[in-house]
């Protein structure tokens, strides 16, 4: 079968199509995000025919098999920025007030807050963002790249910069400490 030739792909997708958003819709849960995964799926067969091999499984397991692992993906993904809002949006407002009842706790923490605050505003813009999304807000590297839309070198240049930056202001136990 030469999936490379648009008539058969025409018949693959319709054939196709509906597994491979099931698979998908049973993982997201949501109607938009399962047709991109069908979206997804079909393009990378599409631009690249030879990776599916006949002989090591059928089309539509194979199809069904990208369309769970995308999905998958991007939940992740939709998990992980959900943390990063969370954490971004405390370190942004300068909300230090934990959960502890001491004040001399409550102290320290709001000053050491105020200290890495203090200190992300003096990183330049782009060392600060990657920072706060990777160290504060969860994302790898990979994901900080995407979502700033820069190379994934340079997403890990700007995030090693910043890290070493505030590591000589504060010290690498401390900066630790304030990520728990």
């Amino acid at each position: 079968m030469d999936i490379s030739n648009p008539a058969v792909y025409t018949e693959i997708y319709e054939k196709h199509r509906r597994g491979v958003y099931a698979a998908a819709y049973r993982i997201l849960g949501n109607d938009a995000q399962a047709d991109d995964v069908v979206q997804d799926v079909f393009i990378k067969v599409w631009r690249k025919p030879s990776s599916f091999d006949a002989k090591r499984g059928e089309l539509g397991s194979y199809l069904r098999l990208m369309a769970r692992s995308r999905a998958l993906d991007l939940w992740r993904e939709g998990q992980s920025a959900g943390r990063a809002t969370d954490r971004l949006k405390v370190v942004v407002s300068g909300d230090s007030s934990p959960v502890d009842d001491r004040p001399d706790l409550r102290a320290e923490r709001a000053d050491a807050t105020d200290n890495v605050v203090a200190a992300l505003r003096t990183l330049p813009e782009n060392q600060r963002e990657a920072v706060v999304l990777a160290y504060w807000g969860g994302l790898t590297a990979d994901e900080v790249a995407r979502r700033v839309s820069v190379p994934l070198g340079t997403a890990k240049s700007r995030i090693r910069l910043g890290l070493t930056k505030l590591r000589d202001e504060f010290g690498e136990g401390y900066l630790a400490a304030r990520a728990a």
